[in-house]
């Protein structure tokens, strides 16, 4: 009998079995970032989510993992989530017994916990019973350690927005006070946008959580900070993600210099591939990256609805929210600062 006609056992992780975990996700192929365990703690600190994540066994040897977190939300609904606040999740495992074995469990616990709906953020698309949206792409190239031809690699007009950076003096600088200056820049930046800042928490309990593998870099510009980006670490992936300028950084070419810079930094750490993570189709930040030389991949997010009839519409593009954006971007940044993290833990 083939390993995988063995059902394996599935069950809550304990405490105790992080090690074997994360064990399992740095030498799991199709693990990534957002499978690590200790988004578990993250999201629990930050946001004080209740979170169920699923490990399964075989002949006691974890065979698949499967982060979910409960979002609970009077404004956005209940949900239960592979992952929230992350742009990829479900169920990862060494064969496809496995894999079902979580989909199953996570499945019934959607139903146990009386949800709205299961969310699983895959890369590879599975469950094609389940409902889809056409809706969020990643962004993924190579890298290499010469940054003379990661600069080259930039389509023409970004690459001399990168050139007029250089020119202005602009300067990248490691900040691992992420919690400081970064999140501070972030935070400006999202609420111009329109978008409910996250807690200062999250990126503490990032740092605390991931160390060496969550790094902040800020970009000077006369001697003062106009951009930042909060980058992961993954094998031999770096993932900026939490990225950001102030209303200087457009004159002075601080973003599109500082995603170049990044690839200079990581490249010299090891990276070789640039995960520029999700972005949805029509937004700003979707031209940025295809303007940068990144391909769209479609993300094949399944849902699985338990109470809920339609499938979930909780983003900007929702033209139920054009008003609140609106009126959010005209609040002072102390406000939103102070009433954006109750907003935002509930937007997953």
């Amino acid at each position: 009998m083939s390993e995988e006609c063995v059902t394996p056992e599935v069950r809550l992780l304990a405490r105790g079995e992080e090690v074997e975990w994360d064990r399992f996700v740095m030498a799991c192929p199709e693990a990534t970032f957002f499978h690590r365990v200790g988004w578990k703690a993250v999201v629990e600190e930050a946001f004080g989510h209740r979170t169920h994540y699923l490990l399964a066994r075989r002949h006691g040897m974890v065979c698949g993992v499967m982060p979910l977190v409960q979002v609970r939300s009077l404004l956005f609904g209940h949900a239960l989530v592979s992952t929230p606040f992350c742009v990829y999740g479900g169920a990862v495992a060494v064969d496809e017994a496995s894999r079902l074995a979580l989909e199953s469990c996570a499945e019934a616990l959607a139903v146990r916990l009386k949800v709205d709906w299961l969310e699983c953020r895959n890369v590879v698309a599975r469950r094609d019973a389940w409902g889809s949206r056409d809706l969020y792409y990643t962004f993924r190239k190579g890298i290499v350690a010469d940054a003379g031809a990661n600069l080259l690699a930039i389509p023409r007009k970004q690459r001399a927005e990168v050139r007029r950076g250089i020119q202005n003096g602009l300067i990248g600088i490691r900040d691992d006070e992420i919690g400081a200056r970064c999140f501070d820049i972030y935070a400006e930046s999202v609420r111009n946008l329109g978008t409910p800042v996250f807690p200062r928490a999250l990126f503490v309990a990032l740092k605390k959580q991931f160390g060496a593998d969550c790094e902040g870099r800020r970009v000077e510009w006369q001697g003062r900070s106009v951009a930042a980006v909060v980058s992961f670490y993954f094998r031999d992936q770096v993932l900026p993600y939490y990225g950001g300028g102030l209303p200087e950084a457009r004159s002075s070419g601080a973003m599109a210099f500082m995603y170049w810079d990044l690839m200079t930094h990581a490249a010299e750490r090891g990276a070789r591939l640039f995960d520029f993570g999700r972005s949805k189709v029509g937004s700003g930040s979707y031209d940025f990256k295809r303007y940068y030389g990144f391909v769209p991949e479609p993300l094949p997010y399944r849902y699985r609805l338990v109470r809920a009839e339609t499938l979930p519409e909780i983003n900007p593009m929702n033209p139920k929210y054009r008003y609140f954006i609106k009126m959010w971007k005209r609040l002072p940044l102390s406000v939103a600062e102070r009433v954006g993290p109750w907003l935002s833990r509930g937007l997953g």
